[in-house]
């Protein structure tokens, strides 16, 4: 099977255009990644549930991975979306969902909550969120050239109203 066939496959299976758009952007097939052996799943790599210390050390690792990438090569890791997840993580206590899931990347309490992270290299402080999506918090991340972080908290009721498949949202709303 080539790299690509897995779309022609999900398309055969009836998932949505959306999706499979996503699993393109991907570049790969996700869901190659969780192919079971002979043996049946292993328990011993199942992820543990890390403590806030330990996720504050891997987020300063990894930005300081990502500023020595810059440093080095004058360009950016593509990993600011998962810095933004880690961030609500570490600093407010979201309990992410499982890689792919749809519809919100974690839970606060009893609410949902869809995290967006601003990187420094986005021109605009907008970001925008499927409508469709299952979510009553939105968590957005701002990450500075500096790799400085800020966040806020919105309501999901307290976003646009209107039509159209997405809700747009500025950092300074």
């Amino acid at each position: 099977m080539s790299d690509w066939d897995f779309l022609h496959d999900m398309n055969n299976e009836g998932y949505s255009p959306e999706q499979i758009a996503d699993a393109a952007a991907c570049g790969y097939n996700p869901w190659e990644q969780f192919v079971e052996d002979e043996g049946g799943w292993d328990s011993d790599n199942e992820p543990k549930n890390p403590s806030t210390l330990e996720l504050w050390e891997l987020l300063d690792e990894l930005v300081e991975t990502a500023r020595n990438y810059v440093e080095v090569t004058g360009r950016h890791l593509p990993v600011f979306g998962e810095l933004g997840e880690l961030y609500g993580e570490a600093k407010y206590g979201i309990k992410r969902h499982k890689p792919f899931t749809q519809g919100s990347d974690g839970k606060l309490g009893n609410d949902f909550v869809e995290i967006k992270t601003i990187s420094p290299l986005k021109s605009n402080n907008t970001v925008q969120v499927k409508r469709a999506g299952n979510f009553s918090k939105l968590l957005i991340v701002k990450i500075s050239e500096d790799f400085e972080f800020k966040a806020k908290m919105v309501d999901r009721k307290s976003l646009k109203k209107g039509s159209g498949k997405h809700i747009k949202t500025n950092w300074s709303e």
